[in-house]
């Protein structure tokens, strides 16, 4: 395995590692997973490069795509929330109360 790949392997398992332990805030869980998006389009995008092909460099535009999607609806999400409920406290989100 070379540096490379360990460094994409680490930077995604650390980012989840951080979701699933830090999740007091509704921002930091959004962050946690824009780095997953991140080191997710970053590895697709050089694997074309070290596979030598063309066929596959579609893939990281539209991961973009919903990486941008997601990206916008958690910042409504959180928006809302901080209006209704008075914080982004995820402890604060509950689905039997809505």
């Amino acid at each position: 395995m070379s540096l490379l790949h360990l460094s994409f392997y680490s930077s995604f398992a650390l980012s989840c590692l951080g979701l699933a332990f830090h999740r007091t805030h509704l921002i930091s869980a959004l962050l946690c997973l824009e780095s997953m998006m991140l080191s997710m389009y970053i590895a697709l995008s050089i694997w074309p490069a070290e596979t030598q092909t063309t066929s596959i460099t579609l893939i990281p535009i539209l991961m973009l795509t919903f990486s941008a999607c997601e990206a916008g609806t958690g910042l409504a999400m959180l928006v809302a929330s901080t209006r209704t409920h008075g914080s982004d406290h995820l402890h604060n989100l509950n689905l039997l109360q809505c």
